[in-house]
């Protein structure tokens, strides 16, 4: 079989590196920009870094004892995938700077074309992630500002911040990020927040020598620390997804860290949200509240009105600044676009997804045959390591490949999608992303098409079931 891999981030590298080991080496690996890294290539800005712990952020089979630190930050993810993709030699698969434009499927196999030209596949994997193309606010102006703009997923490293007027839009997981790196540097920034998110600690702190050696040389020590903290996520932290007994004492939790960090009452009311913790993405942060209150910061909940050319307007005036940086997110529910996908019968993928993304196990589409996603939809996470679910998924793939190559292109059954789509449905009944507040988890009508409503051990016995009865054998009809 030849194996189409759309993406060299963490779930392209983890397809390619399992297809190697099973020795099929018929595979390749598209990746539009220079390097390996996905989301971790991409997103440079200063004090980029992960809310979950590095010893599981990491693939179970590569499990590195030499992580710095308990919260990983952006350098040292990629050069773990950058060593990965050297150590299990995927790296000769991998073209760069090569775009796939689009794939069809003829009836026999997909034809996958990139600006290079067409080639043909088997199987095609879409590992092109929920995170990777950046969102821009619909904001009157945006092209009228004559200083420097950016997103903050496009850091300009070029531009010096030191002395500079700094307008933040967005105040999500990135912008807590950055924010306290480039305080100190400005001199002053405005930071517009459309509507306050929860904040919780994060217990960082380097891992010292004997730590570090211990990792290294102490049989299953690592192991059982992983263990442990995944044990934690799905103990405490799901059930105050799902809105069970953990959900008040987050909150407890996230007021006390508010109060602890900010003397300000008045500040303290415009940081304080009006939705349940975890309705939107939990910031896991201990710089950010109070480089908030420094004298050099203000926060500005007054709508904007427009950008102009001195800075940003709202209802009391023009915020004057030199510097916009846009901390706004990604175009999240739009998923594999703008690949353009043709199924059976030249259905459009982007026509049959125009209510919301959907697929069986979040992996598989009808009409869609041998066509894989990672990372697609409702997998995304708020309590637990994405990495686990993408190792879930491509076990499942690997789990398919036999069953095809003997029998022919085969696709989910549309009853499958049926009863999968019902079940999520009933399961996200139960889910705190329902209770009013907007989220890049939602699509534009209120559709929760990117998160997991259950529990990831789940998930995994899900996952892990064999391909029949959910699949069929398909025609080119």
């Amino acid at each position: 079989m030849r194996v189409a891999i759309i993406g060299a981030g963490f779930g392209g590298l983890c397809m390619a590196i399992r297809l190697e080991r099973a020795g099929i080496g018929s595979y390749t690996v598209y990746e539009k920009a220079g390097g390996v890294g996905g989301t971790w290539r991409d997103n440079s800005y200063p004090g980029a870094g992960c809310d979950i712990p590095s010893h599981l952020y990491s693939y179970s089979f590569e499990k590195y004892a030499s992580w710095t630190r308990r919260y990983p930050e952006q350098p040292e993810i990629l050069a773990y995938l950058d060593m990965c993709a050297d150590k299990y030699r995927v790296r000769p698969k991998i073209r760069l700077n090569t775009e796939v434009v689009s794939a069809a499927f003829d009836g026999r196999r997909w034809q996958v074309t990139t600006g290079e030209g067409t080639e043909e596949f088997d199987v095609v994997v879409s590992s092109v992630g929920q995170l990777n193309r950046p969102s821009y606010p619909e904001i009157s102006g945006i092209e009228s500002f004559a200083g420097v703009a950016f997103h903050s997923a496009r850091w300009n490293h070029d531009h010096d911040l030191t002395g500079r007027r700094v307008a933040v839009i967005g105040n999500g997981s990135s912008a807590a990020q950055f924010i306290p790196r480039i305080q100190p540097l400005v001199e002053h920034l405005d930071v517009f927040q459309r509507t306050p998110n929860w904040v919780i600690p994060k217990p960082d702190s380097a891992f010292g020598p004997a730590a570090t050696l211990a990792f290294r040389l102490v049989p299953g020590l690592q192991r059982a620390y992983r263990e442990w903290i995944y044990r934690y996520a799905e103990g405490t932290l799901y059930p105050a997804l799902a809105q069970g007994w953990s959900a008040g004492m987050l909150r407890k939790r996230a007021l006390g860290h508010l109060h602890a960090q900010v003397a300000d009452s008045e500040l303290r009311a415009r940081l304080t949200p009006d939705f349940p913790v975890g309705c939107k993405r939990v910031v896991i942060d201990s710089a950010f509240y109070p480089a908030l209150t420094r004298p050099n910061v203000d926060v500005v909940t007054d709508p904007i009105a427009r950008i102009t050319a001195k800075g940003v307007e709202t209802a009391e005036g023009v915020r004057e600044a030199d510097t916009i940086i846009y901390a706004t997110g990604f175009r999240s529910t739009e998923f594999l676009r703008p690949i353009a996908f043709t199924g059976l019968g030249g259905r459009s993928l982007a026509e049959q997804w125009k209510d919301g993304a959907e697929a069986y196990l979040g992996i598989t589409v009808p009409n869609f045959p041998n066509l894989f996603l990672l990372y697609g939809p409702n997998t995304n996470l708020g309590h637990n390591s994405i990495v686990f679910m993408i190792e879930c998924q491509v076990r499942h793939v690997m789990a398919c490949l036999p069953y095809l190559e003997r029998n022919g292109p085969m696709e989910v059954r549309p009853e499958a999608m049926a009863a999968w789509r019902g079940q999520l449905a009933a399961a996200m009944e139960r889910m705190v992303w329902n209770n009013g507040c907007q989220s890049w988890y939602k699509t534009a009508e209120g559709r929760v098409t990117n998160n997991w409503p259950g529990p990831t051990t789940l998930y995994r016995r899900l996952t892990a079931l064999p391909p029949l009865p959910a699949y069929r054998i398909t025609s080119s009809a």
